[in-house]
């Protein structure tokens, strides 16, 4: 049970912070101009921190939730 939640807590940290990065963030490419360094999304830097907040805490859940007992 516990492996099963802090994957899917690693997992949803995993996805935001990798959409932020390369969905929200600035676009990838030759910059022509200065909107290059401007990202998509206003906040997309403040997603990516929650994304890899969110992985590491899905570490900490793993050690704090108890085993499960074998019957």
């Amino acid at each position: 049970m516990r492996t099963a939640l802090a994957l899917g807590v690693f997992a949803a940290g995993a996805a935001l912070a990798i959409v932020a990065y390369f969905g929200m963030g600035a676009p990838l490419g030759s910059p022509v101009d200065e909107s290059f360094s401007n990202p998509r999304v206003p906040f997309a830097a403040t997603f990516f921190v929650a994304g890899v907040s969110l992985a590491l805490v899905s570490l900490v859940l793993y050690e704090v939730l108890p085993e499960q007992r074998k019957r």
